[in-house]
Order: C-alpha cells, then sequence, then structure tokens
C-alpha cells in the first residue's frame, strides 16, 4: 500500500536529519511490507497486517526509534527490549546508522513472527503467539 499522507506530514514536520531517519525507515517498512496497511497511531507511523501492528517509528528525545511490537520474539543482535510485552526497539541519531540488511531481515521477521497484540484487550493483557 502506498504510505499515506499523514505519515509523510509526519516525517516533513522532523528536524532536516530525523526526518531523513524517517523518510528511510518509510520507505524500507513500504518496500520490505507491501501488503501492510500503514497509518498514524497513537501519534506515530505503524504499520499492521490484518490489523496488528508489526513496526512503526517516533520521534523521542534524542533520537529516532524504530519498534516492532514482537520484536523479543526476533533473537536478533541490534533490537533492545521496549516495555513488558514482546516489543524490541532499534535507536537512530543518523540516516547513515540504518543498515539496510538488519533492517532487511527483522522485517522478514515481522511477517514470521506476531504476537496478537490486535487482541491484547479483549485478552485482558494476555498475549497469543500467531503464526
Amino acid at each position: 500500500m502506498p504510505i499515506q499522507k499523514d505519515i509523510h506530514a509526519y516525517n516533513a514536520s522532523q528536524s532536516a536529519g530525523d526526518m531523513r531517519i524517517c523518510d528511510a525507515l518509510a520507505k524500507a517498512i513500504d518496500r520490505h511490507l507491501p501488503r501492510a496497511e500503514n497509518k498514524i497511531w497513537h501519534r506515530q507511523p505503524v504499520w499492521f497486517l490484518d490489523g496488528n501492528p508489526i513496526v512503526g517509528y517516533s520521534k523521542l528525545k534524542d533520537c529516532v526509534r524504530l519498534l516492532f511490537w514482537s520484536g523479543q520474539s526476533f533473537d536478533e543482535p541490534g533490537l533492545a527490549a521496549e516495555g513488558s510485552f514482546k516489543a524490541a526497539e532499534a535507536r537512530y541519531t543518523s540516516d547513515d546508522q540504518i543498515a539496510a540488511t538488519d533492517l532487511k531481515r527483522w522485517l522478514k521477521k515481522a511477517i514470521e513472527i506476531q504476537w496478537d497484540y490486535k487482541n491484547i484487550v479483549k485478552r485482558k493483557g494476555k498475549l497469543e503467539r500467531l503464526k
């Protein structure tokens, strides 16, 4: 699916350096997840497969954070645990820190390894593995 206008606007609202990071991430995610729906969700760009959040990014105080909702299950160096569920993140302060081969591998795993965040409220905070 094409990258939504709201995501382009989000990227354009960042500083020049952060905009380059956001644009690079959006293009790579869109290229490797061509069937994913994308939109601004909780004020950040997020890509979904079958209504389940897969990957997104957001501007933090001193970096841009790339977040994989099921990333702790990827068993990948370069991704750090984030939060109390299964999410993992990578943080960038420059677009030249984005390793295309790592990002491509992580996005492939994001398709193959998914936890069901779409139904987490219905299951009262309990995550179940999909696929």
